[in-house]
């Protein structure tokens, strides 16, 4: 969805207090999400009526982040402008869109650290510069920060800022990026941009640039987007111990869109590893199976306690485990934080108002 979609002509500043985004904006980022992604539109209906609303803001300004970079031609202007925004949005004054809007109130009510959406703007930062990577390692990097604090962000917003919780997010969210570049290659190296990681592409003797110039498929390559999917799915083995450290009510949609994720990398193989000349998709009546098996009791997991990648391990570190509201410290979740700051405001207010009397 162009990020046009999503602005409106409503340009106020909202109350202290009270929220930014409209019934119409959540609309707006809903209908972003619809049209954007079926795999995480689907999933998300498994997520409480509250969580999901606030899935559908950031998805929506992850979404325009997005087409801004994209549409300026990777350009190092939109991103500094898309820095721009999100102090905004965390100075509570955002920009007059939807998407900044809503993200305003996720980032108020669920005490969420700046760190999570500049890590993503980093990321298109590196897009915008044409980056490639020299490693596994280095791939890891940009996607713990276009994915990685999508997910630590979404755990934030399901009430939980435990740290291994944390890290199996991380875990899944770079999963599924490695698995997006993986499905992706053709389409990728068609716009003149390479992810896999060029050590790789060496050791199978597969020239970048040359490959740049002409994308086309070879056992080779097959064998470096064979490679990329198992490490991938290493890292949705050990998400998966994440899940149960997850409100009851959440985990359903999470692992929906771990198994489909998973699966979109099935049908890559089941292509013969081809991301040239063919697209990846699972069906709907696949998905809705896979739906279907994320309601189901969730099996016991051998990885709980696993230690973080080094690559996403800032992101985890950026959420304290504590939030501190007026003068004390609090070990509960960002919503009720909203509240206790909005009642120690007034506390402030009341004391002047009698000082001054």
């Amino acid at each position: 969805m162009p990020a046009s979609s999503l602005e409106s002509s409503r340009g106020r500043t909202a109350p202290a207090g009270t929220p930014h985004a409209s019934a119409a904006d959540h609309a707006a980022c809903r209908a972003a999400i619809r049209t954007g992604s079926r795999s995480f539109y689907a999933a998300s209906h498994l997520l409480p009526a509250k969580v999901r609303q606030a899935a559908y803001g950031l998805y929506a300004f992850c979404r325009l982040s997005d087409d801004m970079v994209d549409e300026a031609g990777a350009s190092v202007g939109a991103v500094a402008r898309l820095d721009a925004r999100l102090a905004r949005i965390h100075a509570g004054c955002p920009a007059d869109h939807a998407a900044d809007r809503a993200l305003a109130d996720i980032v108020a009510g669920h005490a969420i650290p700046q760190a999570l959406p500049a890590a993503l703007i980093e990321g298109l930062a590196w897009d915008a510069a044409g980056r490639r990577y020299a490693t596994l390692s280095e791939l890891c990097a940009y996607a713990a920060r276009v994915a990685a604090s999508v997910g630590a962000t979404m755990t934030l917003i399901m009430g939980v800022r435990d740290a291994d919780v944390l890290a199996r997010a991380c875990d899944l969210g770079v999963a599924m990026q490695l698995t997006n570049i993986a499905r992706d290659v053709g389409e990728d190296a068609r716009a003149g941009r390479l992810y896999l990681p060029l050590d790789w592409l060496a050791e199978a003797g597969i020239d970048a640039d040359g490959f740049l110039a002409d994308p086309v498929m070879t056992d080779a390559l097959r064998a470096v987007v064979a490679r990329l999917l198992a490490a991938a799915d290493v890292l949705y083995a050990r998400s998966g111990a994440g899940i149960g450290g997850l409100p009851p009510a959440c985990r359903p949609a999470i692992r929906a869109a771990r198994l489909i994720y998973a699966e979109i990398g099935r049908a890559i193989a089941g292509n013969g590893f081809d991301s040239v000349t063919r697209r990846a998709r699972v069906s709907g009546r696949r998905k809705a199976w896979l739906l279907a098996r994320a309601a189901l009791p969730l099996p016991a997991d051998a990885e709980r306690g696993a230690p973080s990648l080094p690559e996403t391990r800032y992101l985890i570190e950026a959420v304290p485990g504590r939030v501190r509201v007026g003068s004390a410290w609090w070990d509960i979740p960002g919503q009720i934080v909203q509240v206790l700051d909005i009642i120690e405001t007034l506390r402030e207010r009341e004391a002047i108002g009698r000082e001054a009397a």
